[in-house]
């Protein structure tokens, strides 16, 4: 299998799936999860506006997946993936501003995370199956209101403080065909880096988040299951840019507001 960077954009006021060559896009119809066909057709990446790549009917988010963090919170590195979902509302594609909802007004940090890709349907399936059913992979900013996440001592608001309308981001590709073990996850906030962690640390690999989440819940193509963050989480200041970088995957820009 050879690379592919797939995305979805506008162009003209229409919808469009295309694949990444150089600086075009190769236009292809059809859906994505079922053998799209190449139309011939070339455009520039400059002329479009990048959607987000695929839409999820639910965001699957992971917590303390990552030996540094568990080690530096000093939490029990877990035995079972540890997640939430993310509401739809939330998603935003490369390019567009991620935003303060107007009943907020404490820190709002950025997660930079891998996010996997589901491509077939997926109930109760073992390891091998579920690393079949990944699709690909796409990078990720787990936007939260960390203020309202553990405002009230009787219940942890994961759902409440990562589901503002913009804070669900990814794309702009998914980037089909890389060995996720390889890869590394950095996040640049004002053009600092503030991550910088390998894949590899994870506490569960995707294949198997893939298959434990899939004993819970069924898995739909389109659907992401995102990784969970390292060290390095901080907070954004209105005017800031965001930048979740993971070569071989892509670059996934925002500004904050």
């Amino acid at each position: 299998m050879i690379m592919a960077q797939w995305l979805r954009f506008q162009y003209q006021g229409k919808p469009g799936l295309g694949q990444m060559q150089g600086e075009q896009i190769a236009v292809y119809e059809g859906d994505l999860f079922q053998n799209p066909q190449a139309t011939g057709e070339t455009i520039k990446l400059t002329d479009v506006t990048i959607d987000i790549p695929c839409t999820p009917s639910k965001m699957v988010a992971m917590v303390d997946n990552f030996h540094a963090l568990v080690a530096k919170l000093a939490h029990t590195v877990p035995t079972e993936p540890l997640y939430f979902l993310k509401g739809n509302n939330t998603f935003l594609a490369a390019n567009q501003t991620i935003r303060t909802p107007d009943s907020y007004s404490g820190k709002v940090v950025y997660e930079g995370e891998l996010g996997i890709v589901i491509g077939k349907d997926c109930y109760q399936v073992n390891e091998a199956e579920a690393a079949r059913a990944i699709f690909g992979y796409t990078c990720i900013n787990d936007v939260t209101a960390i203020e309202i996440l553990n405002r009230d001592p009787g219940y942890a608001q994961w759902t409440r403080a990562k589901s503002f309308n913009t804070f669900g981001v990814f794309g702009p590709y998914i980037t089909t065909d890389v060995d996720p073990s390889k890869l590394t996850v950095k996040t640049i906030l004002n053009d600092q880096e503030r991550q910088n962690y390998p894949i590899s640390d994870m506490i569960f690999s995707p294949a198997q988040l893939v298959s434990l989440i899939s004993q819970d819940i069924p898995l739909l193509p389109g659907d992401i299951i995102a990784c969970g963050t390292s060290v390095g989480v901080g907070s954004m200041k209105p005017g800031s840019k965001v930048s979740i970088i993971i070569d071989g995957v892509g670059q996934l820009d925002n500004l904050f507001e």
